[in-house]
């Protein structure tokens, strides 16, 4: 389980450097290109106070979107002494509990840290899974707001947004004529090569900063897997809990690709096939089962 814990931990922090060498590269190219070190900086600005919008109250706006309500009564008795006990074990607060009307099941984790977190899981989470399956599953929601994942995907957004604005920049400036390159006066002297790897970045950048993005969200996905059968010591039962919710074709009526990234498994169901797989927020089932039981 450590090594798995570490492995991943290791492979986030790989991805992270990989995303802040290519944002960079494209500032160096885009402030080379039109002479104004500023750019990278407008665009930094406007990605900071969108994510702090985000950071603040995006736990909100996914529970309103999801139709969670506050879990009451027997259920709520039900999964409350199993995240006390995983509260515990963490040695965080207790979070707020949620259900979701829909009997596909699943659930998500959210908020800005431990202090502020919330758990919502599905009726047919409920309905469906056996006690250990049920306590795996929460032992990952869980492990998701020990590891400050929510926090990470904010600052991963916060790098995407820059990437996406400053490329959107550049392509507008192009389109009205508006750029002025710092080698205009003096024949080139490979300005229009620069130019050239500016527009190529451009266009690449924000697939390329979506797929980071992507791969950072599947490998912090294999890490609560490992944190959350670190908790209950007992990686079986959220193997099994996989199992049983990819075999369920039911889909989840309130998820949507906002939000899709943030439940236990993937509620639009993943592609088929390596080259959509890079495209999706989770990795393949059959991995992260295969990692859970190399545990055993």
């Amino acid at each position: 389980m450590y090594k798995q814990i570490e492995a991943n931990k290791t492979k986030t922090v790989a991805l992270i450097a990989l995303f802040l060498v290519f944002i960079t590269g494209l500032g160096w190219v885009l402030s080379y290109v039109y002479d104004n070190p500023l750019i990278l900086w407008v665009a930094a600005a406007v990605s900071i106070v969108q994510a702090w919008v985000s950071y603040y109250y995006s736990d909100k706006v996914a529970l309103a979107v999801s139709g969670a309500q506050k879990l009451e009564g027997n259920e709520r008795r039900e999964v409350q002494r199993i995240v006390e006990n995983l509260a515990i074990t963490a040695g965080v607060p207790m979070p707020e509990l949620y259900i979701i009307d829909d009997t596909a099941p699943n659930a998500f984790a959210t908020g800005r840290d431990p202090q502020h977190a919330s758990i919502a899981v599905t009726r047919g989470l409920l309905d469906k899974l056996d006690r250990t399956e049920l306590e795996g599953v929460l032992a990952h929601e869980m492990s998701h707001i020990t590891n400050y994942d929510i926090r990470l995907t904010t600052v991963v957004v916060i790098l995407v947004g820059i990437i996406a604005l400053a490329s959107d920049w550049f392509m507008r400036s192009l389109w009205w004529g508006g750029h002025r390159r710092r080698d205009d006066d003096n024949q080139g002297n490979g300005s229009g090569y620069l130019m050239l790897i500016g527009i190529v970045l451009a266009i690449l950048a924000p697939l390329a900063a979506t797929l980071i993005q992507l791969a950072i969200s599947r490998k912090r996905e294999f890490l609560a897997d490992a944190s959350g059968a670190l908790l209950t010591r007992y990686p079986e039962g959220l193997a099994s809990a996989l199992e049983k919710i990819a075999a369920d074709k039911e889909p989840l009526e309130v998820a949507n690709k906002a939000t899709a990234h943030l439940y236990f498994e993937n509620p639009l169901k993943d592609y088929s096939g390596k080259i959509n797989a890079l495209f999706s927020t989770h990795p393949p089932v059959e991995e992260r089962i295969k990692a859970l039981r190399s545990m055993l």
